[in-house]
């Protein structure tokens, strides 16, 4: 028989989130308020827009703080005084110190878009990816005062396939993760305590913050890590790649099998197929690009308008 539900403070910013926001009001659950980033500028017009989390909130009828940091005793003293039993945080962007950590009764957890402690850090879904990583997966973590260090309390585990992108596999672990919360939650609001297993001393590795900068194909590299970076790097920041002079936005490639005394970053051939772009190790197929000011298209259409790149090596 359940307990009385928990209090719970979520704390999160991106769309990643906002499946573990619905989660824990789902799970019966009291969320007494939802922390989230400051509103920024975004879009064209730079205008202030809210967070994905806050819009959640907000159209739930959640209460929604969104401090600068957590530095000034105001904005402890404000969240403690939700007392809340548990903070859930989720892509919050905010770095809790050791005494926000020690606010709620049962501490803090984290969802964690990897399998700890593979992919510490701001970026696990695509590092996976660029890595060529077999598995991905959730964990729930008890936080503590190191980045991703914590104890693991509940994890969940999906194969990383060949043609996943950034995209779909943070789809996927979004929902995972909201499910892994479901069951942290429910649990413990059955009165179970959840074992904590700790995480081991090897295997450790940092997924360091995306730059645009790493989004730049460069052809000296082997043809299968640049299919990687395509698709790791689809929906932000895209592959960007020179191709017979034009800078185009890459959506979508494929490795093959290159030709011998090929140049890297030489156009190989192209047809409605893609076009094929010599790489150290094999070639890389663009088989969906973007014109700058257009939209994504397939490789057919571009060579509509550059019907002179047909005529590449045989």
């Amino acid at each position: 028989m359940a307990i009385r539900p928990l209090r719970v403070v979520f704390a999160g910013t991106p769309e990643f989130a906002v499946p573990c926001f619905d989660a824990c009001r789902a799970s019966g659950a009291e969320v007494v308020a939802a922390y989230t980033q400051p509103d920024r500028p975004a879009g064209r017009g730079r205008k202030l827009a809210a967070s994905p989390v806050k819009e959640a909130a907000l159209a739930a009828g959640v209460p929604v703080e969104q401090p600068e940091s957590f530095k000034a005793q105001a904005d402890r003293d404000r969240l403690a005084a939700y007392a809340p039993d548990l903070m859930v945080v989720v892509a919050y962007g905010l770095i809790l110190p050791r005494k926000v950590l020690a606010i709620p009764a049962l501490g803090c957890w984290n969802v964690h878009a990897s399998l700890l402690p593979r992919w510490r850090g701001a970026a696990p879904i695509q590092r996976a990816i660029l890595a060529g990583d077999a598995e991905s997966g959730v964990d729930l973590m008890q936080m503590e005062a190191g980045l991703d260090t914590g104890p693991v309390l509940v994890e969940r585990r999906t194969p990383i396939a060949a043609d996943d992108t950034g995209g779909s596999l943070h789809d996927r672990l979004a929902a995972l993760g909201a499910d892994a919360l479901v069951e942290g939650l429910r649990r413990t609001m059955a009165g179970e305590v959840l074992a904590a297993r700790a995480q081991d001393d090897e295997g450790v590795a940092y997924a360091h913050k995306l730059d645009k900068a790493e989004a730049r194909l460069d052809f000296t590299q082997p043809a299968d890590a640049l299919e990687r970076k395509v698709r790791a790097f689809d929906p932000w920041p895209v592959a960007e790649a020179e191709v017979a002079g034009e800078r185009l936005r890459v959506w979508a490639a494929r490795a093959i099998d290159g030709v011998p005394g090929s140049t890297p970053g030489e156009v190989l051939g192209a047809s409605r197929d893609g076009i094929d772009i010599a790489c150290a190790q094999g070639a890389l197929r663009l088989l969906a690009v973007q014109r700058a000011g257009g939209r994504r298209i397939g490789a057919a259409d571009y060579l509509n308008a550059r019907p002179e790149l047909k005529q590449a090596r045989p």
